[in-house]
Protein backbone atom coordinates (compact mmCIF):
# COMPACT_ATOMS: atom_id res chain seq x y z
CA UNK A 1 0.00 0.00 0.00
CA UNK A 2 1.65 3.31 -0.93
CA UNK A 3 1.80 6.02 1.53
CA UNK A 4 2.08 3.29 4.35
CA UNK A 5 4.83 3.63 6.98
CA UNK A 6 5.94 0.18 8.62
CA UNK A 7 8.45 0.84 11.60
CA UNK A 8 10.18 -2.66 12.18
CA UNK A 9 12.03 -3.69 15.20
CA UNK A 10 15.17 -5.47 13.86
CA UNK A 11 16.99 -7.88 16.54
CA UNK A 12 20.02 -9.11 15.85
CA UNK A 13 19.84 -12.99 15.25
CA UNK A 14 22.49 -15.51 13.99
CA UNK A 15 24.78 -14.99 10.93
CA UNK A 16 23.86 -17.42 8.08
CA UNK A 17 25.34 -17.48 4.40
CA UNK A 18 22.65 -15.12 2.65
CA UNK A 19 21.88 -12.20 3.76
CA UNK A 20 18.17 -10.23 3.44
CA UNK A 21 17.87 -6.54 2.54
CA UNK A 22 14.83 -4.50 2.90
CA UNK A 23 15.24 -1.14 0.95
CA UNK A 24 19.17 -1.56 1.79
CA UNK A 25 18.77 -1.95 5.21
CA UNK A 26 19.67 -5.84 6.70
CA UNK A 27 17.01 -7.43 8.29
CA UNK A 28 18.59 -10.33 10.11
CA UNK A 29 16.24 -12.15 12.47
CA UNK A 30 13.26 -10.53 11.33
CA UNK A 31 10.50 -13.02 10.80
CA UNK A 32 6.76 -13.08 10.50
CA UNK A 33 6.51 -9.97 7.67
CA UNK A 34 5.04 -9.69 4.84
CA UNK A 35 5.60 -7.19 2.14
CA UNK A 36 3.62 -5.84 -0.95
CA UNK A 37 4.38 -4.80 -4.14
CA UNK A 38 8.04 -5.54 -4.29
CA UNK A 39 11.20 -5.83 -6.08
CA UNK A 40 13.42 -9.01 -5.10
CA UNK A 41 16.65 -9.68 -6.74
CA UNK A 42 19.26 -11.38 -5.56
CA UNK A 43 23.57 -10.41 -5.96
CA UNK A 44 26.60 -12.26 -7.25
CA UNK A 45 26.90 -13.69 -3.66
CA UNK A 46 22.99 -15.10 -3.10
CA UNK A 47 22.25 -11.81 -0.88
CA UNK A 48 18.38 -11.54 -1.33
CA UNK A 49 17.65 -7.72 -1.90
CA UNK A 50 13.75 -6.07 -1.39
CA UNK A 51 12.81 -2.69 -2.80
CA UNK A 52 9.90 -2.34 -1.22
CA UNK A 53 8.66 1.36 -1.79
CA UNK A 54 6.10 2.84 0.64
CA UNK A 55 7.81 0.71 3.52
CA UNK A 56 10.12 2.42 5.61
CA UNK A 57 12.48 0.13 7.81
CA UNK A 58 14.99 0.56 10.45
CA UNK A 59 17.08 -1.08 12.71
CA UNK A 60 16.61 -0.95 16.39
CA UNK A 61 19.70 -1.89 18.37
CA UNK A 62 18.83 -3.31 21.84
CA UNK A 63 20.95 -2.46 24.25
CA UNK A 64 22.78 -5.59 26.13
CA UNK A 65 22.54 -5.75 29.66
CA UNK A 66 25.28 -3.35 31.35
CA UNK A 67 27.62 -5.34 34.02
CA UNK A 68 27.19 -2.05 36.48
CA UNK A 69 23.17 -2.45 36.77
CA UNK A 70 22.66 -1.70 40.52
CA UNK A 71 22.17 -4.88 42.59
CA UNK A 72 19.59 -5.88 44.65
CA UNK A 73 16.10 -6.92 44.13
CA UNK A 74 13.17 -4.81 42.72
CA UNK A 75 10.87 -4.06 46.34
CA UNK A 76 7.83 -3.03 44.26
CA UNK A 77 5.05 -4.98 42.20
CA UNK A 78 4.74 -3.73 38.44
CA UNK A 79 1.45 -4.71 36.27
CA UNK A 80 0.73 -4.49 32.60
CA UNK A 81 -2.98 -3.11 32.02
CA UNK A 82 -4.82 -2.58 28.96
CA UNK A 83 -8.24 -0.42 27.86
CA UNK A 84 -10.49 -0.23 25.32
CA UNK A 85 -13.46 1.56 24.65
CA UNK A 86 -14.79 -0.95 21.96
CA UNK A 87 -12.40 -4.26 21.62
CA UNK A 88 -11.65 -4.51 18.04
CA UNK A 89 -12.45 -1.24 16.92
CA UNK A 90 -8.79 0.57 16.82
CA UNK A 91 -7.52 -2.75 14.39
CA UNK A 92 -4.51 -2.49 15.87
CA UNK A 93 -2.45 -5.07 17.61
CA UNK A 94 0.53 -4.57 20.38
CA UNK A 95 3.58 -6.12 20.55
CA UNK A 96 4.95 -5.30 24.06
CA UNK A 97 8.92 -6.22 23.97
CA UNK A 98 10.61 -5.52 27.53
CA UNK A 99 14.62 -5.48 27.87
CA UNK A 100 14.61 -6.73 23.76
CA UNK A 101 12.37 -10.06 24.75
CA UNK A 102 9.34 -10.53 22.94
CA UNK A 103 6.85 -10.06 26.30
CA UNK A 104 3.62 -10.87 24.07
CA UNK A 105 1.37 -9.78 21.76
CA UNK A 106 -1.91 -7.76 22.63
CA UNK A 107 -4.97 -8.12 19.79
CA UNK A 108 -7.13 -6.02 19.33
CA UNK A 109 -10.19 -8.12 20.17
CA UNK A 110 -9.00 -9.75 23.10
CA UNK A 111 -10.28 -8.40 26.52
CA UNK A 112 -9.06 -6.21 28.96
CA UNK A 113 -5.64 -7.73 30.21
CA UNK A 114 -4.11 -7.24 33.59
CA UNK A 115 -0.77 -8.93 34.30
CA UNK A 116 2.59 -8.23 36.73
CA UNK A 117 5.36 -8.21 34.72
CA UNK A 118 8.03 -7.47 37.54
CA UNK A 119 9.92 -10.83 37.18
CA UNK A 120 10.46 -9.88 33.20
CA UNK A 121 12.28 -6.23 34.94
CA UNK A 122 15.55 -5.91 36.26
CA UNK A 123 16.64 -3.96 38.94
CA UNK A 124 17.40 -0.11 37.81
CA UNK A 125 16.71 1.01 34.07
CA UNK A 126 14.58 -1.17 31.68
CA UNK A 127 14.07 -1.05 28.01
CA UNK A 128 9.91 -1.32 27.22
CA UNK A 129 9.34 -0.72 23.01
CA UNK A 130 6.01 -1.05 22.31
CA UNK A 131 5.48 -1.49 18.44
CA UNK A 132 1.92 -0.91 17.44
CA UNK A 133 0.30 -2.56 13.62
CA UNK A 134 -3.05 -1.38 12.08
CA UNK A 135 -4.63 -5.07 11.22
CA UNK A 136 -7.59 -4.06 9.42
CA UNK A 137 -10.71 -6.58 8.33
CA UNK A 138 -10.97 -4.46 5.26
CA UNK A 139 -8.59 -1.97 3.49
CA UNK A 140 -11.83 -0.65 1.84
CA UNK A 141 -14.19 -0.01 5.24
CA UNK A 142 -12.70 -0.21 8.87
CA UNK A 143 -14.67 -0.80 11.92
CA UNK A 144 -14.05 2.10 13.01
CA UNK A 145 -12.45 6.11 12.48
CA UNK A 146 -13.24 7.56 15.64
CA UNK A 147 -10.66 8.81 17.72
CA UNK A 148 -13.07 7.64 20.70
CA UNK A 149 -12.15 4.48 20.13
CA UNK A 150 -8.90 3.89 21.72
CA UNK A 151 -6.79 0.93 22.69
CA UNK A 152 -4.31 2.02 25.42
CA UNK A 153 -1.10 0.03 27.21
CA UNK A 154 -0.51 1.05 30.81
CA UNK A 155 2.56 0.02 32.80
CA UNK A 156 3.13 1.24 36.31
CA UNK A 157 3.56 0.11 39.84
CA UNK A 158 0.86 -0.81 42.56
CA UNK A 159 -0.55 -3.76 44.20
CA UNK A 160 -3.23 -6.57 44.36
CA UNK A 161 -6.28 -5.36 46.98
CA UNK A 162 -9.79 -7.29 47.00
CA UNK A 163 -9.08 -8.61 43.86
CA UNK A 164 -8.74 -5.81 42.06
CA UNK A 165 -4.73 -4.54 40.62
CA UNK A 166 -4.55 -0.63 41.78
CA UNK A 167 -2.07 1.28 39.47
CA UNK A 168 -0.43 3.46 42.59
CA UNK A 169 1.91 5.37 39.63
CA UNK A 170 1.56 5.45 35.78
CA UNK A 171 5.03 4.51 34.14
CA UNK A 172 3.76 4.71 30.98
CA UNK A 173 0.92 5.15 28.73
CA UNK A 174 0.88 4.23 25.16
CA UNK A 175 -2.53 4.76 22.92
CA UNK A 176 -3.79 3.98 19.85
CA UNK A 177 -6.75 5.29 18.06
CA UNK A 178 -9.16 3.96 15.66
CA UNK A 179 -9.08 7.00 13.63
CA UNK A 180 -5.23 6.70 12.94
CA UNK A 181 -4.01 4.27 10.57
CA UNK A 182 0.11 4.47 10.58
CA UNK A 183 2.22 1.58 12.47
CA UNK A 184 4.27 2.98 15.39
CA UNK A 185 6.79 1.54 17.65
CA UNK A 186 7.81 3.71 20.66
CA UNK A 187 10.75 3.16 23.54
CA UNK A 188 10.32 4.10 26.99
CA UNK A 189 13.17 3.66 29.73
CA UNK A 190 11.81 3.04 33.39
CA UNK A 191 13.34 2.81 36.48
CA UNK A 192 12.55 0.20 39.14
CA UNK A 193 12.40 0.24 42.56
Amino acid sequence: MRGLFTALMLVSGSAGAVEVYVNGVNVEGLTNQSFEKVTVRLDEKGNVHIDAPGYSVKRVTMAEPKETQPAGTITQKYFLVTEQTSPGATEYDIDVFINGRLLRSLGSAEPQLVTEVTRELKPGKNSIILQARKQPESKERPRSTAKTNVFRVIIGEGGARNDQVVLDKQLITFTRTAAETNDVTQEFTITTR
